[in-house]
């Protein structure tokens, strides 16, 4: 149970982003709403499930290394599907060569593993129980990323395909980062292993409840293993850097493993640190760490002679840029805004909407996740300017579109559903003012949504 973002989305709900935004009343805001819906229809870009549905959206991709595909919910069928689809054909038409998901390193290290044919799993199913171990067990562990799975072998046991991989972004897994760093440098270097394993001798009982380190160094400062996290870092970092050109590809993609699970246990010390210290957000914290690792990334894979493209699964939340949002107006930042500023020209930011229908999701942390009706979205929200218009599921590309880019630009009221749904609070717990096109290069609208169905275990 390491998960402790993305479950309600408390946001501010005075509408901080420009002074008088608040929606204006009677004819005249019906008579801009008809604009906004006009150029909505003329924009949208019907989902038929066909094969060029999406060919506007790999034409704002262009030459890309960085795609986001975002959620509203951690829970709907069709954006996990959807985003399967866009995923696909950036590898096979685009030669992106990784996969990069809101999850843990030593987690999704376990399905690269399965999709090179490596390591120990004989399917799918188990190649994702890392995932399914653990709550919300329906975010990695459902048919669609299986079928994806089994999608990235296949492809990757074709002659002459650029391998893919799939990697964790996330610093939830503490404990498990130290144990496989450890456990990887056995491998490497076992003189160095005795350091990392003394260094992070500390961290091995806090392993299955990472929080409760956050508080024994909150309460006792002298318990902090800041320090040693750090120092073994900066040790691998220059390991990399003096042996990695010498190695061979499987030894340096051990190195690389190894140097991200240390890259997780010093930026995971800090943000349970910083959970119970205060300070600095630990939102900023996690999401710095995401952005960090995708850059890591790519340099791995270009050193690799690998295209250095990478599609990410994260939610809105994360994919957005949060400069234009609340979030932003608070002093947060997240990962699609850090791609934006660090790698100018190279990201695509693209975001999922619904307007109704059901959702897997939990009524409170840890709970079992259950099938729950998503309310109809508030009628002076994106979701339910997307439904008035009537563009069923649709494509609407935003970068570049002119009139729909400047009627989207206002701010309005965007729905954020995480591992948790109350909609006996929606309003607060679940919406927030942003700047649509102004957030996403595009998005996909899928009018009725249905609950993502978990694996079975």
């Amino acid at each position: 149970m390491r998960r402790s973002a993305d479950t309600v989305f408390p946001l501010l709900t005075a509408c901080v982003l420009i002074a008088g935004c608040a929606p204006a009343g009677g004819a005249r805001q019906k008579q801009a709403d008809a604009v906004v819906i006009s150029a909505i229809r003329k924009a949208a870009k019907p989902l038929t499930g066909g094969a060029r549905d999406y060919d506007p959206l790999m034409t704002v991709i262009g030459d890309a290394r960085f795609v986001l595909l975002g959620e509203a919910t951690h829970g709907t069928h069709e954006f996990y599907r959807e985003r399967a689809r866009i995923t696909e054909r950036l590898i096979k038409e685009k030669g992106f060569t990784a996969v990069a998901v809101e999850g843990d390193w030593p987690d999704a290290a376990r399905v690269h593993r399965f999709v090179r044919a490596q390591g120990q799993d004989k399917s799918a199913e188990q190649a994702l129980s890392g995932f399914m171990s653990q709550f919300p067990q329906w975010m990695w562990g459902n048919a669609y990323v299986r079928d994806l799975v089994v999608w990235l072998r296949k492809h990757n046991q074709a002659r002459g395909a650029t391998q893919v991989g799939v990697y964790g972004l996330d610093l939830y897994s503490l404990g498990e980062s130290a144990e496989e760093a450890v456990q990887t440098l056995e491998r490497v270097d076992p003189t160095a292993a005795r350091r990392a394993r003394e260094r992070y001798r500390g961290f091995a009982r806090f392993r299955d409840k990472p929080e409760t380190y956050g508080s024994a160094a909150a309460l006792n400062p002298a318990a902090s293993l800041q320090r040693a996290a750090r120092e073994q870092f900066q040790e691998l970092q220059q390991m990399s850097a003096a042996r990695g050109p010498k190695m061979d590809a499987a030894q340096r993609e051990a190195l690389f493993s190894a140097l991200q699970n240390a890259r997780v246990v010093m930026n995971g010390e800090e943000y349970y640190r910083t959970m119970y210290t205060g300070g600095t957000s630990s939102w900023n914290l996690r999401d710095r760490h995401m952005a960090d690792s995708l850059e890591a990334l790519a340099a791995h894979l270009a050193a690799q002679g690998k295209p250095p493209k990478v599609v990410v699964w994260a939610h809105n939340t994360h994919a957005g840029d949060a400069r234009v949002t609340e979030m932003g107006e608070a002093g947060e930042w997240n990962v699609g805004q850090l791609m934006r500023q660090r790698q100018s020209g190279h990201s695509v930011l693209v975001g999922f909407t619904t307007y109704t229908g059901t959702v897997t999701a939990a009524t409170s942390w840890g709970a079992p996740g259950q099938k729950m009706m998503v309310r109809p979205a508030l009628p002076d929200s994106y979701s339910g300017l997307f439904h008035a218009a009537g563009i069923g599921n649709a494509l609407l590309v935003l970068r570049g579109s002119g009139q729909l880019a400047l009627s989207l630009a206002e701010p309005r009221l965007e729905r954020a559903i995480g591992v948790i749904y109350a909609p006996q609070t929606e309003r607060a717990s679940h919406y927030f003012m942003a700047r649509m096109s102004k957030q996403f290069d595009a998005v996909i609208h899928i009018d009725r949504s249905r609950a993502i169905e978990p694996l079975k275990r």
